[in-house]
């Protein structure tokens, strides 16, 4: 297999006392669906955050394709291109769709009318949110903010999208478009990590995916394998 795109290596997140995340490596590949996957509490939202920057990590290196993230603030890593759809969708509810949409170019310094073209693409993977475009973010579903969060983030133009928990709170049918739009957006080329309670569905679409108990990784494999694994069937999938 080729090199990987991004890699984790020997993360370490501590609240106080507690270590949340217990000096996991992770490897994503260029391209692919990754996933992390477990209960409640295991630390997967806790590593998410910690490659954005947005909690202190206790050790550890992050490298995208060679460059070290580790010690970046997190705009700082938004421009390097690793971007997160943040858990509770975290939409600015006083504001239009589009300028919630237009917001996530903040880190780009290209010209207004790439960034016109990239929104009018969104637009196209997401028609709901044309509809909404001048509407206030807050009045949108909870699936339409999701969408929109996607979206924000995909205005940064990231070379890897990391999406925190998507389907939470969503209706089964809407999570089924969510996950749809994501293996669209993959096709695309874009590199994926995905961390979600809904272990099912995330294993359906990975290409490879992890298993964190208590903040160690306790299985990895492809998305297929794992969902055959009996011991993923046995704590995740109902046997």
């Amino acid at each position: 297999m080729s090199a990987a795109f991004l890699q984790v290596e020997g993360l370490k997140v501590s609240y106080g006392h507690i270590e949340a995340v217990k000096g996991i490596d992770l490897q994503l590949h260029e391209g692919q669906i990754t996933t992390l996957v477990g209960a409640n509490g295991a630390g997967k939202s806790t590593t998410l955050l910690a490659l954005s920057g947005l909690v202190k990590k206790a050790a550890g290196r992050v490298t995208l394709q060679g460059q070290d993230l580790s010690a970046l603030p997190p705009h700082k890593i938004v421009s390097a291109g690793m971007v997160q759809v943040a858990e509770g969708r975290a939409t600015l509810t006083t504001l239009t769709v589009r300028e919630n949409l237009e917001l996530g170019a903040y880190t780009r310094r290209d010209g207004r009318a790439q960034r016109m073209d990239d929104l009018e693409r969104i637009y196209a993977l997401f028609p709901r949110l044309k509809e909404r475009a001048d509407g206030l973010a807050g009045n949108l579903s909870g699936g339409e903010q999701q969408m929109l969060a996607i979206g924000r983030a995909l205005m940064a133009k990231p070379r890897v999208l990391l999406l925190d928990e998507p389907s939470m709170g969503l209706a089964p049918i809407i999570v089924q478009d969510i996950f749809r739009t994501l293996r669209e957006i993959n096709k695309g080329g874009l590199t994926i990590f995905l961390v979600e309670q809904n272990v099912r569905q995330a294993l359906k679409i990975a290409d490879r995916a992890y298993v964190i108990e208590t903040g160690r990784i306790v299985l990895e494999g492809s998305g297929q394998e794992l969902l055959r694994d009996p011991k993923v069937q046995d704590a995740y999938l109902g046997g």
